[in-house]
């Protein structure tokens, strides 16, 4: 980065600054305060994406960050502005999505005075405050000088480490002085992530080599290209069964004769079985979430001990957070892994099978694919949801990405969706946010422009994010909005009606009592997107085929039935609502 001439503004060194980071994209709404940003980013090869609403700006910086392996970039106007972001910056932070939020403020001479918009009512003004429970930092800037010091704290703890979200908190006048720092603030030219030592590495080969039934437990943390490899060398040579979070459905291959699936609540009984009898658990950048960890009761999924726990993770507060370990390890999880298989290769030479073992994964996954692929031959209108999980599969281009919200969409691809090797999952997992898939889909689609992108949503999340259908229109973007409708929160619905007898408050009904939706279709059509109302069985394979060929975005209706997801594991939110609190 070059030295910036005295004669610039903070507005204009910020934009060279973001520039020179090689920013392409900043996601964003515009408001009083930071204009002057952005008419200095509108005179530089960055790209503004522009947005209706603060929340989709933040889900479509979040996917383009996970889609492309950049950080996420937004830029948010003071008070009602940053705090509209605030559902979709939390989703990135807690999935540890880089993104850096650069936020205009009231000016710095203000501060107090409850100047327009300003956040302050009961405590001194400080907007960032709203942001710290869930950011990595946060920065205020007080004098220009301190933007181009805070941009670079920025982006190097937003993306180091375990990534995560950042807010820049900008007074606006800053933008607007006369920036005098001529001093260059580049980002780190050479860096490393901790690697697992050589001694440390055979101590665990030691351990899971001596182990009768061992166990790998994968989370978001591995990397795809790098970790995939030497994880399958590892499983392999052992035999040693794959379970899998939320979040890293697809890192390893559905297809692939080791992978278990997911353990807790929505795990198989076959696969919570073998988790709560493994003496020995390997696991690699997951945090033991709830959903994973069947409420961490000890009686259904995981049991330390007398289980062994071998933790590898970045972050060394995951490090027995939720369940004491053996063996804990601060390290990138990619480079610990191919670290012990390296040293496995060592120390065990031939190869170990368990055919045995392998026969009861197959005879387990297949059950649960095939009974997801019989309900999914029916013709039932409207449609089952696991006919419009068939129909997606059999239509899509094996590299399609999916993008989901929450409910079936979600559960139902993490559960019986056979992902292929070369495809995408995408969901959010620590927040599980509503609304995140059509806009994120955005994001996704910004990153990877060749790519079939599908936004598979439910009505209440498309209903949360309708901005983002002109968003594609506006961006040229051929996402696939596909609307699972069941005219209400279909999950929590059923759950409502398991537990308490009935289902009241959340089904989306007229004044008459009728099931009401909105018509999807003609919306994406009065946006300016090609809308398809699904009326027939067989609509929808044919809607999906012309949508992939047109190119263009696209709004699919698709009605259907209001069925439970299934939970074959144990949430312990279920014996609340009974009265049972332990």
């Amino acid at each position: 980065m070059t030295s910036q001439p005295t004669t610039s503004t903070g507005a204009e060194a910020l934009a060279a600054q973001l520039e020179a980071y090689g920013v392409e994209y900043v996601f964003g709404t515009c408001g009083h305060t930071n204009i002057a940003l952005l008419d200095a980013i509108g005179r530089t090869s960055i790209q503004f994406v522009i947005a209706r609403h603060e929340q989709a700006a933040a889900h479509a910086a979040d996917g383009y960050a996970r889609a492309s392996g950049k950080p996420g970039v937004l830029l948010v106007h003071v008070g009602p502005g940053m705090m509209n972001a605030v559902t979709g910056v939390a989703t990135a932070a807690l999935d540890s999505v880089p993104m850096i939020v650069l936020a205009g403020d009231v000016p710095s001479y203000m501060y107090g005075r409850h100047p327009h918009q300003e956040v302050n009512l009961h405590a001194d003004a400080d907007q960032t405050a709203i942001y710290r429970p869930f950011v990595k930092r946060a920065w205020h800037a007080h004098r220009v000088e301190d933007l181009p010091r805070f941009t670079e704290r920025a982006f190097w703890t937003a993306t180091s480490g375990r990534p995560g979200a950042v807010l820049l908190n900008i007074p606006m006048d800053l933008l607007s002085r006369p920036q005098t720092t001529t001093a260059d603030f580049p980002l780190p030219a050479s860096t490393t992530v901790p690697d697992l030592a050589a001694a440390d590495a055979d101590r665990i080969a030691a351990v899971l080599a001596d182990a009768h039934q061992p166990l790998i437990y994968v989370g978001g943390g591995l990397s795809r290209d790098l970790g995939r490899p030497a994880l399958i060398r590892l499983a392999e040579h052992l035999d040693i069964p794959i379970v899998h979070s939320l979040m890293a459905k697809g890192t390893i291959p559905d297809e692939h004769p080791l992978v278990l699936g997911m353990p807790g609540f929505w795990g198989l009984k076959t696969t919570n079985d073998y988790a709560l009898h493994a003496d020995v658990v390997l696991a690699l950048g997951t945090r033991f979430a709830e959903t994973d960890a069947s409420s961490w009761n000890p009686d259904y999924t995981w049991r330390f001990p007398p289980s062994k726990l071998i933790q590898v993770d970045i972050d060394p507060a995951e490090i027995g957070r939720n369940y004491p370990v053996e063996i804990g390890v601060v390290a990138d999880a990619s480079l610990a892994v191919a670290a012990i298989d390296a040293a496995l290769h060592r120390r065990v030479p031939r190869p170990v099978t368990r055919p045995e073992l392998r026969e009861e994964i197959r005879a387990a996954r297949t059950t649960l694919f095939d009974d997801s692929a019989e309900r999914g031959r029916s013709d039932q209108f409207p449609l089952r949801p696991e006919r419009i999980l068939a129909d997606v599969r059999r239509q899509l281009p094996t590299d399609a990405i999916l993008v989901t919200d929450v409910g079936w969409n979600k559960n139902g691809v993490a559960q019986c969706y056979p992902l292929p090797a070369d495809g995408r999952f995408i969901t959010p997992g620590g927040a599980s946010t509503m609304g995140f898939g059509p806009a994120a889909a955005l994001g996704v689609q910004i990153a990877q422009p060749d790519r079939v992108v599908v936004a598979l949503i439910g009505d209440g999340g498309m209903s949360a994010q309708l901005p983002a259908v002109p968003m594609a229109v506006e961006q040229g973007l051929p996402v696939i909005f596909l609307v699972m409708n069941n005219r209400a929160h279909g999950t929590i619905a059923d759950l409502q009606a398991a537990n308490f007898g009935r289902s009241y408050g959340c089904e989306f009904r007229d004044p008459q009592g009728r099931p009401y939706s909105p018509d999807f279709a003609a919306l994406g059509q009065s946006c300016g997107a090609d809308g398809y109302l699904i009326d027939t069985p067989d609509g929808l394979a044919e809607a999906l085929r012309t949508a992939i060929e047109r190119r263009r975005p696209a709004v699919l209706d698709v009605p259907m039935t209001n069925e439970p997801v299934p939970t074959p594991g144990h949430w312990n939110i279920k014996d609340i609502y009974h009265g049972v609190f332990e």
